[in-house]
């Protein structure tokens, strides 16, 4: 896949969806919001699918949560099962990247910033989204 411009990257949650953009270059992740599941996939997909549109997106990364081993298991399973779904809505292409570990990397950074417990629960899913996306994105600038 040749480096697109703008990327979206989805943490897939059961309560909530975190969502990060890079940079205009391909090059920064950031945190940028946190949507909270509606009980309707339709309605979350066609929400993903206006942040895709608003943000200039050519592509989105949706996080993989494979088993520690590399293995899919249930969660990872479920998320495929989303992410072919999601790619119906979006009109750029979909893919998935490896997460294992990114919400705790999220965690574990937040407490370094002495964040608490409360606010750390209300970013967390939109920082593991972004970490999941850095990590993508420096594996297409080093592949």
């Amino acid at each position: 896949m040749t480096r697109p411009l703008r990327v979206l990257g989805i943490d897939l949650g059961s309560k909530r969806i975190g969502i990060a953009v890079s940079d205009r270059s391909g090059t920064i992740a950031s945190p940028l919001v946190v949507l909270q599941r509606s009980g309707s996939t339709k309605k979350d997909h066609d929400n993903i699918r206006l942040l895709v549109e608003e943000e200039e997106c050519e592509a989105v990364v949706v996080g993989l949560p494979l088993s520690m081993n590399g293995s899919i298991g249930k969660a990872a399973s479920a998320a495929l099962a989303e992410t072919k779904q999601l790619a119906t809505v979006v009109n750029v292409p979909v893919s998935t990247y490896d997460e294992r570990l990114t919400t705790v990397s999220a965690d574990r950074a937040m407490i370094e910033a002495k964040m608490n417990a409360q606010a750390r629960r209300r970013v967390v899913d939109k920082v593991a989204a972004a970490v999941m996306l850095q990590s993508w994105l420096d594996r297409q600038a080093n592949p």
